[in-house]
């Protein structure tokens, strides 16, 4: 009798950056509604959803190990068990690629909202699930989410799930914590890039070894089948909507003009892509899978 599949595969895929080693993680997906989407109708958004395919708009949720130097870096840790039961799995995905959270000694964040930084600890005990990481992120992320008159004005939901669980989960790593403030190493081969607008200190990292690059670029979308066309459209959860889609026409045309490889949090697992101009908007070209894997 043939026994039928009932699981996926694990979420891990590896790419080179010249010496550079980056393993694209899966922390799952998000599902959700339209209604969230800004500068756009409901309508046009499921006709773009319905255009490309999707029943509706679904998240993935990415993280990005990085090997280079002889070290073991983490971007991103994903939603941990703070979100919908479909994420949260960056640490069987660790385990599934054979990787011990113990070797990971710098975690960096692109920003503190919960479906990136919410896998540092374990939100009953305390304890981190990276114990020998120091936490790497923009200076205006702790500055912002431990800011109590900030937190006074948003919705009671965005306290608990950006507020809350921001401090919650930095708290174990206080002693832990390196800032950055511009355009600096952070690790080996990897330069901070701040991108501010979807949160104050939102940040790429670009990635570079020998003649190859690449730049994770963090939230700069995150439906793209309605942003990649219609960059204008924003979402209810940037903290400066007009400053966020500044940003991503900004950092669209310098990919454009650069023929820059990019990845994302929200890009489609495994997330590696490029942008190519189209009329008024832009078309994602997304990488093939390279079963050879540079060899």
């Amino acid at each position: 009798m043939i026994k039928i599949p009932t699981a996926q595969i694990p979420g891990f895929y590896h790419r080179r950056i010249g010496d550079i080693v980056v393993t694209a993680l899966s922390d799952g997906y998000l599902d959700g509604t339209v209604d969230v989407l800004q500068n756009i109708t409901g309508d046009e958004s499921r006709g773009l959803l319905s255009a490309a395919f999707r029943p509706g708009r679904r998240t993935s949720v990415n993280c990005y190990l990085i090997y280079s130097a002889g070290r073991l870096g983490l971007l991103e840790t994903g939603s941990g068990d703070y979100l919908m039961p479909t994420a949260g799995k960056l640490q069987q995905n660790l385990k599934a690629a054979g990787v011990d959270p113990a070797d990971i000694d710098t975690v960096m964040l692109t920003h503190m909202h919960p479906d990136h930084s919410a896998g540092l600890a374990d939100p009953k005990t305390g304890a981190k699930f990276f114990p020998n990481a120091e936490l790497v992120v923009h200076e205006n992320e702790p500055r912002h989410w431990n800011d109590d008159v900030a937190m006074s004005r948003a919705a009671p939901r965005a306290q608990k799930l950006y507020f809350e669980a921001a401090r919650e989960q930095m708290a174990p790593y206080h002693n832990q914590m390196r800032t950055f403030k511009g355009s600096e190493e952070v690790f080996p081969g990897v330069r901070s890039m701040p991108f501010p607008g979807h949160t104050p200190g939102h940040s790429g990292y670009m990635i570079s070894s020998g003649k190859d690059s690449l730049l994770i670029w963090g939230d700069i979308i995150h439906v793209p089948e309605i942003q990649i066309p219609r960059p204008h459209v924003t979402i209810e959860f940037d903290t400066d909507p007009h400053a966020a889609a500044a940003m991503r026409a900004r950092v669209f045309d310098m990919v454009t003009n650069d023929r820059q490889l990019i990845a994302g949090m929200h890009v489609h697992f495994p997330g590696f892509a490029h942008l190519v101009r189209d009329g008024e908007g832009y078309r994602m070209l997304p990488e093939p899978w390279d079963q050879a894997f540079g060899g």
